[in-house]
């Protein structure tokens, strides 16, 4: 779990190195860092406290069984290992698994979901690297200059409207890709649902993960989802050719724009890239982002299986 994070996480270093500010190098690592504590805090209480539908039975970690919702789980690694090794493998686009994410509650499955679906930005990996969190830098940068009333600018570069363009592009192939192909899918008996083997909210989760999953080139599955049909096979493998190559696309443009531009001496009116003000801005527009991308079709996955399970209900 160390090493999948270890040449990601030092990216930001060369960031900060290549940019000759390490302080935003590290504000960035704080960033990411603070996403894949969340992440992991949720996964592990989620699978912590138990399966709600065994109510009555001694869900309890003690010296005789290992406590929580191990369905899934090797008793080797237990409730802790499996959630860190969830959320490590879905932040940087690993796709090793320890344990069956399909198993998962709905709110632990729902994490490494999230951390596909925001792009992969907590550290990154194969593939990707650094540059999906430099889209949401973009942004941020973007979202502060609009709030002091200023041009945005990035370490000295000024984020003007083809900058912007570029960034949201990239933003959109995710969203695009994902519930495009899965709102063909979960319409479609014949052959889109024919190979569900679980119904209801969490039959939609499997087919909402295995197209981000596609997408986001990371390997880890739902596996109640049967996927080898001519329609999956197919439509998730033009899932992984539009996630990573088209993202790529608007990112070097941007890049081009910017590498053009003179470096302009900071201002009092700059917002620094150095400083917990950016990090927790920067925290928020991920994560708005997200939510206002994919709220509704995770709101019909995970978190309504979540309400029913609370109220004993099963599909």
């Amino acid at each position: 779990m160390l090493l999948i994070f270890v040449i990601p996480a030092g990216l930001t270093w060369t960031l900060g190195d290549m940019t000759g500010s390490r302080r935003h190098g590290w504000a960035v690592w704080a960033a990411m860092a603070v996403l894949f504590a969340v992440g992991v805090s949720v996964t592990y209480w989620a699978e912590g406290r138990g399966n709600p539908l065994l109510a009555g039975l001694d869900q309890q970690a003690s010296a005789v069984q290992s406590g929580g919702n191990m369905e899934g789980k090797e008793v080797r690694f237990g409730i802790a290992n499996s959630a860190l090794f969830a959320t490590v493998t879905t932040d940087a686009s690993c796709g090793a698994v320890n344990a069956m994410h399909d198993s998962f509650t709905p709110l632990g499955g729902l994490v490494p979901l999230t951390n596909i679906l925001l792009g992969e930005v907590i550290f990154g990996g194969v593939g990707a690297g650094l540059y999906g969190i430099l889209i949401f830098i973009i942004l941020t940068v973007f979202i502060a200059g609009l709030m002091v009333g200023r041009t945005p600018e990035y370490l000295g570069k000024k984020i003007e409207a083809f900058d912007v363009k570029m960034a949201m592009l990239a933003v959109l192939i995710f969203p695009l890709t994902i519930l495009t192909l899965s709102g063909i899918a979960v319409i479609s008996p014949s052959f889109g649902t024919s190979r569900l083997l679980n119904q209801g909210p969490h039959g939609l989760t499997e087919i909402l993960y295995a197209y981000t999953s596609g997408t986001g080139n990371n390997g880890s599955a739902f596996a109640g989802l049967s996927a080898n049909t001519p329609w999956f096979n197919t439509t998730l493998g033009i899932a992984m050719l539009l996630g990573r190559f088209m993202a790529i696309i608007p990112m070097l443009a941007l890049a081009g724009n910017l590498a053009r531009k003179k470096i302009a001496p900071p201002s009092l009116g700059t917002f620094p890239v150095t400083t917990p003000l950016f990090v927790a801005l920067l925290v928020g527009v991920i994560v708005i982002v997200g939510a206002l991308t994919f709220f509704p079709a995770v709101s019909l996955g995970p978190i309504v299986e979540e309400l029913l399970l609370r109220e004993g209900k099963v599909f």
